[in-house]
């Protein structure tokens, strides 16, 4: 999902697919969440107007949103170096997604490996991420670094990193 209007057609192609399901007597799910994955950087902009939807839930892909934020594919050693989730665009871009979906009370969750990484799991804590997916490998690594990261103390100095014009703040974080 791209916009708005790609959620809007989604959503209606679901809703017609549950009112064919009901007119052909097949009972309907007794819940059904629908949300979308925040992949595409253009969708971060929208995020207000998406609110508006009928939502139950985001969840911010982090792989694909980095890769076309940074417009490097990440497994390219050529242009590698230049993706790095702890940069100060990136984690911006993350902090607007965490407060404007708090503003609507929507939930919120991130997959991909940046969630897999301890000290990123730990910024992305601090940001206000509060639902994780870890692959199962780091669950270990991460919760200890969750568990023993101070996260008062922690989110002032992510803050304060939003605007450096560094390319990472990675070793600072570190």
């Amino acid at each position: 999902i791209a916009t708005v209007g790609e959620y809007r057609l989604a959503r209606r192609i679901l809703d017609l697919e549950l009112a064919r399901e009901a007119a052909l007597g097949t009972p309907a799910p007794k819940r059904l969440l629908v949300g979308t994955m925040l992949e595409v950087p253009s969708l971060v902009w929208q995020l207000s107007a998406l609110m508006r939807e009928r939502l139950d839930f985001v969840s911010i892909g982090s792989n694909d949103l980095m890769q076309f934020t940074f417009a490097a594919d990440r497994g390219n050693p050529r242009v590698a170096s230049r993706y790095d989730p702890l940069s100060p665009p990136a984690l911006a871009m993350l902090h607007r997604v965490v407060e404007v979906c708090a503003a609507a009370a929507m939930p919120l969750s991130l997959c991909g490996e940046m969630a897999s990484r301890p000290l990123d799991a730990v910024v992305l804590a601090a940001l206000g991420l509060r639902t994780l997916s870890v692959s199962a490998p780091s669950v270990g690594r991460v919760k200890q670094a969750l568990c023993s990261a101070d996260l008062g103390t922690m989110r002032p100095v992510v803050l304060s990193l939003l605007g450096s014009p560094d390319a990472t703040v990675r070793d600072r974080l570190n």
